[in-house]
């Protein structure tokens, strides 16, 4: 298959298929829902951790509600990968990549002691439920990420 310039690809076709490839598009799926819901919900009411938190409310509720939009848009990327699995190895990646840095902002606020550890809420649903799903995705799909670059 020519790809134009640069590496040659193998086609999709071609390719074996990805290891728990159902489990993981089923993962995938949940996310997609889980993230444009918190999204959806989050743009409505942007005050929400912070009444669960027992904070003041926040002067630039905008601020949150941004974070809802950019949060919903992920479950969109997330959808891609539930569509085709063993294409979605960068998307996944990336995701991961602010399931991880998130919770490190969020720990750096606290120990500042400008919010309070029961924001750690936040990262319960948002981030760590779904550490493992993703690592083990990444890991089932780096081998097929490999070989779709390999030239013929």
């Amino acid at each position: 298959m020519e790809t134009g310039p640069g590496p040659k690809s193998i086609a999709p076709s071609e390719l074996p298929q990805l290891p728990r490839r159902m489990w993981h598009r089923g993962v995938f799926v949940a996310a997609g829902i889980y993230n444009i819901g918190w999204g959806i919900y989050t743009g409505c009411d942007p005050q929400w951790l912070f009444r669960i938190a027992g904070m003041q409310p926040d002067n630039h509720p905008q601020i949150f509600a941004c974070l809802g939009m950019v949060v919903g848009l992920y479950g969109i990327l997330y959808f891609e990968i539930a569509r085709a699995p063993e294409r979605g190895w960068l998307l996944a990646f990336v995701g991961l990549g602010g399931k991880v840095l998130g919770p490190i902002g969020l720990l750096a606020l606290i120990w500042k002691g400008t919010w309070p550890p029961a924001t750690l809420v936040l990262c319960l649903t948002n981030d760590f439920i779904w550490w493992l799903p993703f690592l083990l995705y990444l890991r089932d799909a780096w081998p097929h990420l490999r070989r779709s670059f390999r030239a013929d």
